[in-house]
């Protein structure tokens, strides 16, 4: 096997791997969004809505202290 076929099927296989995983992405942030989890679509909109005056993308919620952080 020659250098030319090698990297011939070198840049066949690295394609197809980066194309599956490119499809299992898709298909983990879907089914994420569908289970409940985080909704990654929203913070695609950050930087269109970036003013001081825009709604935040999620709320934070203030974690109250508990008797290990306090010590």
């Amino acid at each position: 096997m020659d250098i030319e076929t090698f990297s011939a099927y070198a840049y066949f296989f690295l394609t197809a791997f980066v194309a599956i995983m490119l499809w299992w992405y898709i298909y983990y942030l879907y089914t994420s969004k569908k289970r409940g989890g985080r909704d990654f679509e929203k913070y695609g909109k950050m930087a269109l809505n970036d003013e001081i005056t825009d709604a935040p993308v999620e709320k934070v919620l203030k974690k109250t202290k508990t008797k290990k952080q306090e010590a």
